[in-house]
């Protein structure tokens, strides 16, 4: 067993060389290799390392930031060098290496600034696992947007990467030490915050002061590549969400065998304000993915799955979940798995897990009210069956499906009427 354990704590050496060059045609993009020097935990000196290692321990990993080149490829000019984020971080920026950074670690922080991006308006907050957001809040305040993101999903988000979109105070740093997270990231952090964050000595703390200006980055394209297991490369551009604010969405509207069909009620503020969140973090989501969000934070996330009323009926289930431990943690204190484990052996009041339950299933597991998000179109109306029955009040989704009239006419079917638009662009994202 030892064994095992030794091999995570373990940071590989690489073979990758100092530099990589990529040709389009008559144009070249320069990457460069990066490094850190960072004290070695067990004899304190510096060490130049790279990647701890890739997406498993035995994987050489390497990290690479782009140095030179203008890429323009038929008009589309993509992100240009010296707009560093993740890939410029400086030892500097590492205030705490903790157990020095591998590929997961800095993949989940990309794609929290993936979603961040689109939430610079207001104090944000994102934890993100698995490269997956476990929960996204807006607050008046960073410590408010941190505290509604953890409840959100406080069971995924232990062992995850924190990410939030103003200076990190020591309020917020008090909170975040009391639980377990991979890395934190800000960009910047109040006096002291970081000596409260510090008291968890695993813990990577990362300041990427472009956090500031990270609205700058959500029209700049990049290429992305995808390698084949026989060495081959899919390249395509990134993606670029065209959802800006509530004027950009279109009408649900659908024509089948000669009959139009359209929504009959129209968004109150309150759901606009949560269609446009929803869609926003719905870009940082595995798909298929279908997720629910209710005053600015996440209630249940589906990622992932290979039918669409499948993963809404999942993110049902993980509302129910999270709602009944947030019930749980906030008024005894203990996970709703550790009450449910104790109840069971007689040391707990097994009526008061019921009641647990019974609140949960009263609102739904936090649904009533909830706007449902898809990042591509129901084939089928059992898609949004699955949220309407839960007692959500508007939808989002792409649309574009031939049976697009059957998901009309569940929401205008339902009781209370359901409002729902379209944003005219799918969010896969693989």
């Amino acid at each position: 067993m030892s064994e095992l354990k030794q091999m995570y704590k373990t940071i590989m050496e690489d073979d990758f060389p100092g530099d990589m060059t990529i040709s389009f045609g008559g144009q070249t993009l320069v990457y460069r290799k990066r490094t850190w020097k960072i004290a070695d935990a067990g004899t304190g000196e510096l060490v130049e390392k790279g990647l701890r290692y890739g997406e498993n321990p035995d994987q050489q990993a390497v990290l690479y930031q782009l140095v030179n080149g203008n890429l323009v490829l038929g008009g589309c000019r993509y992100i240009e060098p010296g707009n560093g984020l993740v890939s410029s971080i400086t030892e500097a920026e590492m205030i705490q290496a903790g157990k020095h950074p591998g590929k997961t670690n800095l993949t989940d922080l990309d794609n929290s600034l993936n979603v961040l991006k689109y939430l610079s308006a207001r104090p944000a907050a994102i934890i993100v696992k698995h490269n997956n957001p476990c929960g996204v809040a807006h607050g008046q305040s960073v410590a408010e947007a941190y505290e509604r993101a953890n409840m959100a999903d406080r069971i995924a988000a232990f062992g995850g990467c924190l990410v939030v979109n103003r200076t990190l105070d020591r309020e917020t740093a008090e909170a975040v030490s009391a639980n377990y997270l991979e890395v934190v990231a800000a960009p910047d952090f109040e006096e002291g915050a970081v000596d409260i964050l510090a008291r968890r000595k695993s813990l990577r703390i990362v300041q990427i002061a472009a956090i500031d200006r990270l609205q700058d980055f959500r029209d700049k394209r990049f290429v992305d590549f995808k390698c084949l297991i026989d060495g081959g490369i899919i390249a395509q551009q990134s993606p670029v969400n065209r959802i800006r604010t509530r004027d950009d969405f279109l009408p649900a509207r659908a024509e089948y065998q000669g009959q139009e069909y359209a929504i009959e009620r129209r968004p109150t503020e309150a759901e606009y304000e949560d269609m446009l969140f929803g869609w926003n973090v719905e870009q940082g989501i595995t798909s298929n993915s279908v997720i629910y969000v209710k005053d600015g934070v996440t209630v249940g996330i589906g990622t992932g799955e290979q039918d669409r009323v499948g993963v809404a009926e999942i993110a049902v289930f993980k509302a129910y979940t999270k709602y009944a431990d947030a019930l749980c943690w906030r008024e005894h204190g203990v996970p709703y798995a550790t009450f449910e484990l104790e109840a069971g052996q007689g040391k707990r009041d097994i009526e008061v897990l019921r009641e647990i339950d019974a609140r949960t299933r009263e609102a739904h597991g936090g649904l009533t009210g909830a706007t449902m998000v898809s990042d591509a179109f129901f084939p089928f109306r059992d898609g949004v069956d699955a949220g309407i029955k839960e007692g959500i009040s508007a939808i989002v989704q792409p649309g574009g499906s031939e049976r697009d009239f059957e998901s009309i006419q569940a929401c205008n079917e339902a009781s209370p009427q359901v409002t729902m638009l379209y944003t005219g662009q799918r969010a896969f994202k693989h």
